[in-house]
């Protein structure tokens, strides 16, 4: 056995009987050990500036790409809204035991459905050291034990994490093997840890599209995973004010620095009957942000500068300043155009006709559907999950953002008294 298999299966090990463990941890203890990883993470808020001075060094060397650098790049703020963010899942309800559904049978056999852990979580991931504190308090929320395997480019950062980590739950009376940070940059690790599927329950990935790909080929255990955010926005033929349209559409695609997020909004559809008033100031506003407009022909006559739309662009994650718009004969075209080169993750739609609501939200088959709202607010903060995991555009067994609730299962209990079959 190589020192990497080894390595791997006594991450493995810690990990499948400290998730044993954890699951029989009573919500107090749990609590109590978020809550010292906030208080932790303010502590020792030097320590992770220094260590993450060191990340940033190190990939800018490497000419990480701005976007990645910036998510990378730690200050006095960040640190304090990683804090809180942990702070918010200590005061989350806590999802294990919760009795999903029960009943009482003829005869009095009581048959409960009762959610629990899932047992033991891999979690592949890049650059961003609140990821680590976010998947962590998560997990520690719904009864999980995590192996957490970050990128290389917030090596140091994490390894600081880790010491947090410990910390806090050992000083909660928690199995500190419940959350374990990987020690290694070594790229071959995770293919070994892919294939322990006696120990590992599932694995998410999150990040770039060939992370993703890595993991999904070579895992022998579920995958929760999302490839693209390749995200619509439709504008009705009963729109909303052409002001809040173009806020809408101008906030979905620049409120982030590049657009390098899943839920900036890629593509615009317009109903024809209002693409004349629409579209113009639409584009104009976007241009003055610096975005590049690619067109179909109906969208260029009323805007010549913009550039030729190719086929290739309606599938097109651009994770950039790029965004295509297309006129639209009707709803179901639009809907037609979203089910078929989207890749159901957002979708929205900008209406004042309850009867085009509905049958978007219906038919769309994307993991969150916004209605007269920006892509951008799919999000588990926003939706009120305090963090999350990741977002699936997965249908089983989570969909869109993965908070607490989301990484459980469920286990039947039936108590009788001496019930037999007949």
């Amino acid at each position: 056995m190589s020192e990497l298999e080894s390595y791997a299966l006594k991450l493995g090990t810690r990990a499948r009987a400290a998730g044993l463990n954890l699951a029989a941890t009573g919500v107090e203890a749990r609590t109590a050990a978020i809550r010292a990883l906030a208080t932790n993470i303010r502590a020792r808020s030097a320590e992770l500036l220094a260590a993450n001075a060191k990340d940033v060094e190190a990939a800018t060397a490497a000419n990480l790409a701005t976007p990645m650098l910036k998510r990378l790049t730690l200050d006095s703020k960040k640190i304090e809204a990683m804090a809180s963010a942990v702070d918010e899942i200590a005061a989350q309800p806590d999802p294990i035991g919760h009795v999903i559904q029960s009943h009482v049978r003829p005869d009095g056999l009581k048959v409960a459905k009762i959610r629990v852990p899932i047992g033991v979580v891999l979690f592949c991931y890049e650059s961003r050291p609140n990821v680590t504190t976010d998947a962590a308090a998560l997990c520690l929320r719904s009864g999980n034990a995590v192996i957490l395997r970050g990128g290389k480019e917030a090596f140091h950062c994490n390894q600081v994490l880790g010491v947090a980590l410990r910390d806090s739950l050992a000083a909660s009376h928690v199995d500190p093997n419940a959350v374990q940070i990987v020690e290694t940059v070594d790229r071959a690790l995770l293919p070994i840890l892919l294939k322990l599927d006696k120990l590992i329950d599932v694995v998410i990935p999150r990040g770039g599209e060939s992370l993703i790909r890595a993991v999904v080929e070579h895992a022998t255990m579920p995958v929760l995973k999302h490839f693209d955010g390749n995200c619509h926005i439709y504008v009705d033929r009963c729109p909303l004010p052409l002001a809040k349209v173009v806020d809408v559409i101008v906030n979905a695609k620049t409120s982030y620095a590049g657009a390098a997020v899943c839920n900036a909004v890629e593509h615009i559809l317009v109903h024809r009957d209002v693409a004349p008033v629409m579209i113009k100031p639409i584009c104009d506003a976007l241009v003055s942000k610096g975005v590049e407009i690619r067109a179909d022909a109906a969208t260029k006559s009323l805007v010549p500068c913009a550039n030729d739309a190719a086929e290739s662009d309606w599938s097109a994650e651009y994770l950039a300043f790029i965004i295509g718009i297309k006129v639209v004969d009707s709803l179901d075209e639009a809907i037609a155009h979203i089910n078929k080169y989207g890749s159901h993750h957002t979708d929205a739609i900008l209406s004042t006709d309850a009867a085009a609501i509905d049958q978007f939200t219906k038919r769309v088959d994307s993991a969150s559907i916004m209605v007269n709202a920006s892509t951008r607010l799919a999000d588990g903060g926003e939706f009120g999950l305090g963090a999350e995991i990741g977002i699936s555009t997965d249908k089983l067994h989570a969909r869109g953002p993965m908070g607490a609730f989301d990484l459980t299962t469920y286990k039947w209990v039936v108590t009788g008294d001496g019930h037999l079959r007949g």
